[in-house]
């Protein structure tokens, strides 16, 4: 008898081992950068890396060189809760945001807003409005974009010239949209995303060393968040664009560790 209760208990004890080694299925939103599609030549090596453990949605965001701000940073946030939202409807245990350059700087805002992923992947964040304000080509339109939505006039068109990693181009499109996406103090600024994220979660956060933002300005924004044991701070040798392809091996093991249970 005491036999059988010994290869009993060392049985659950090898079930319990076993059933800890578990991988919990994996849903993963990515969005593209500013004037980017969904095919992404700097996303593909990460969605690819990733689909043989995840599922993975790439979004086209309000920013996309068709697109152009047709919609307000908030409805582009519900585009990415609604995605999520269809992970878990479908049974999904384990659901990630994340991005490259403004894909990235969204994940930060929709952690702030909305919070309800279970990670975020940050791949050479970009956008700064609250640095695109002092450009004298960019103030004027942004503060004519603040006037026009107090005054009530949001659909109204206002021009804009913004700025894409040094490159710029003239747009246009509605002073809500041109308010929620450049205000030096809104959703954009992803400095208070990060310290307005809703709870604590892990964070992959990659960063090419010749990336403009790299340095005390990148980590800073890391460390505005809730701290987390398995968040990582991981710099690449790379630049802004080819900063995905660079850290596809080490976010894809990342992920990997995230799903074992």
């Amino acid at each position: 008898m005491r036999i059988l209760l010994q290869l009993l208990a060392l049985a659950f004890v090898c079930s319990a081992g076993s059933a800890g080694a578990q991988t919990v299925s994996c849903g993963i939103v990515l969005m593209h950068g500013k004037w980017g599609m969904p095919q992404s030549p700097y996303l593909q090596p990460v969605a690819d890396k990733l689909r043989p453990h995840c599922q993975v949605v790439l979004l086209e965001m309000p920013w996309s060189r068709q697109r152009m701000y047709d919609r307000p940073y908030g409805d582009a946030l519900e585009q990415v809760r609604q995605a999520a939202a269809s992970f878990r409807q479908s049974g999904v245990q384990w659901v990630a945001v994340g991005g490259q350059s403004f894909g990235a700087n969204a994940a930060l805002a929709y952690m702030a807003q909305v919070g309800d992923v279970d990670a975020l992947i940050v791949l050479a964040p970009g956008h700064v409005p609250e640095n695109f304000y002092h450009d004298v080509s960019v103030r004027p339109s942004v503060d004519e974009a603040q006037r026009l939505v107090e005054a009530g006039k949001g659909e109204t068109s206002v021009g804009l010239t913004d700025i894409n990693q040094g490159r710029r181009r003239s747009i246009k499109a509605s002073a809500t949209s041109i308010w929620s996406y450049f205000s030096p103090h809104g959703l954009g600024n992803m400095s208070l995303s990060a310290q307005g994220a809703k709870r604590s979660v892990p964070v992959f956060w990659a960063i090419g060393n010749m990336d403009p933002l790299s340095g005390a300005a990148s980590s800073a924004i890391f460390r505005s968040f809730p701290p987390h044991p398995d968040s990582i701070y991981h710099e690449v040798r790379a630049d802004h664009a080819n900063t995905p392809d660079a850290a596809s091996d080490a976010l894809a093991s990342w992920v990997m560790s995230r799903l074992k249970r």
